[in-house]
């Protein structure tokens, strides 16, 4: 499977959405306002816990291959203080912003580091981190602007990228299906498909041809239909499902959010 993006375009991305990002923070009538798709979070919270995460990363890539993230990346993440002052809150965002983009750069696409996720479909390298902070980042901006009282959908070529990111890195996984084998099929109204299976040897996901329609012998258990942009929403719980097209069980989907892979 190949990335959507080379390394350049994936920081090309960080680098635009999070100053979006940062215009959103800016221009949000309240820092304390509260964020209705993280509902536990004031938009400073959030703002925190993207900073806090670019510079979290920016450690982790330079630290190079481990089994952990380093352990004063960690405490400093913990003890984070953002300034409250606005202005200064978007110095702050921006700094973080570089501090990683700096990092991803002096190790290239290809360096080995920690990363949480299997790397059954996602490498645990500089390239897979840079991938993910791009929806991340995307994610989070939409966030934002939703607070700030002016959502806007994710931009189309980020959203592309954004359902296989989440697939390959959120739900891939060794561990095997606690349920009966089945299959997840997403099909974006830009032209693109995914097959998730999952079963007693875990979950992957492959693309599918682009005239797939979900019938046969092999048809998914369910399929969602939608935006790509609305998937990866859907996905990371920011819309309901009635926002997409589910056609099938869609129970399947209460089985997937619950399921905690032993790896």
């Amino acid at each position: 499977m190949h990335n959507t993006f080379d390394f350049s375009d994936l920081l090309r991305l960080i680098d635009e959405r999070s100053t979006a990002f940062r215009a959103a923070v800016a221009s949000a009538p309240s820092l304390v306002a509260q964020v209705p798709t993280c509902p536990e979070w004031t938009l400073f919270d959030l703002a925190q816990h993207l900073g806090g995460g670019d510079r979290f990363w920016a450690a982790i890539v330079a630290a190079g291959p481990a089994d952990a993230p380093p352990a004063d990346a960690a405490a400093e993440r913990a003890a984070l203080a953002p300034p409250r002052e606005r202005e200064a809150l978007v110095a702050w965002l921006e700094a973080s912003t570089q501090l990683l983009l700096g990092a991803l750069r002096e190790a290239g696409p290809d360096a080995g580091c920690w990363a949480w996720w299997s790397g059954l479909q996602t490498p645990r390298s500089s390239g897979g981190v840079a991938r993910h902070r791009v929806q991340e980042s995307a994610v989070h901006t939409y966030d934002a602007r939703l607070a700030a009282g002016a959502p806007q959908p994710l931009p189309a070529e980020v959203a592309l990228d954004g359902l296989e990111e989440f697939l390959f890195t959120c739900v891939a996984t060794l561990s095997a299906w606690p349920h009966k084998p089945t299959a997840f099929d997403f099909h974006a109204a830009e032209g693109r498909s995914w097959r998730l299976t999952v079963d007693g040897d875990g979950a992957r996901t492959t693309r599918l041809p682009a005239a797939t329609g979900g019938a046969g012998p092999d048809a998914a258990g369910v399929s969602v239909h939608a935006t790509a942009g609305e998937l990866v929403l859907f996905l990371y719980d920011r819309v309901p499902a009635g926002s997409v097209r589910i056609d099938g069980d869609a129970g399947l989907f209460d089985l997937l959010r619950a399921w905690e892979p032993e790896e």
